[in-house]
């Protein structure tokens, strides 16, 4: 199985890419299934334990690198805009002043990094694909964690660790498996199709 760059995401596969409208129209998608797998939440604090990881590397995968990025940078504006999309019903422009607000940015890059695998075709084998989406999980962190600790005041790495990371290294292994895991299914099923239909 290629993973060439450029290899076809599933969107691609799925929808005819006939027009920039369909462009427009998926990243707007994209950008509403983050919207509503934020809601599915594990209250914590500072920041809660949700479903945008896995919808992120879902939208990126499916998208590819450019749309899956830019339909993140559609929710994050959006979202600062005041539509009431991010973890626990949150929006507006107060959010640049949250602990949560770096992963939030974080995920633009962590879409991008799982459309980027997914160019490569690495959505279609489990164990590439977790490998993808074990990086895709990381990316957040790299804003996240920074920014975190600089609206805390935070220096103690011990605590910015107990406060920002430890919490959720096993939700996100347990998100890009299951992400791992739907992916190479979805093209199974995609195949499947194909076969049928004598394509």
């Amino acid at each position: 199985m290629s993973t060439r760059p450029g290899a076809a995401v599933l969107a691609d596969r799925l929808l005819p890419r006939s027009s920039a409208l369909t462009d427009v129209a998926l990243v707007g998608a994209g950008a509403a299934v983050v919207g509503v797998l934020a809601q599915l939440t594990v209250p914590m604090w500072p920041v809660p334990i949700t479903g945008q990881t896995l919808a992120v590397m879902l939208v990126g995968a499916a998208l590819g690198m450019r749309r899956g990025a830019a339909a993140l940078t559609t929710y994050l504006v959006m979202g600062l805009a005041g539509v009431p999309w991010f973890a626990e019903g949150r929006g507006g422009p107060a959010m640049v002043l949250s602990p949560t607000f770096g992963y939030l940015v974080g995920f633009v890059l962590a879409a991008a990094v799982a459309g980027w695998c997914a160019e490569r075709a690495w959505d279609r084998r489990p164990l590439l694909a977790m490998v993808g989406f074990c990086a895709a999980t990381v990316a957040p962190f790299l804003v996240g964690v920074p920014y975190l600790a600089g609206v805390l005041g935070l220096s103690d790495l011990s605590t910015v660790a107990a406060y920002g990371i430890t919490p959720f290294i096993l939700p996100g292994l347990i998100k890009a498996g299951m992400a791992a895991a739907a992916l190479p299914l979805a093209w199974r099923l995609v195949q499947l199709v194909d076969d049928r239909s004598g394509r």
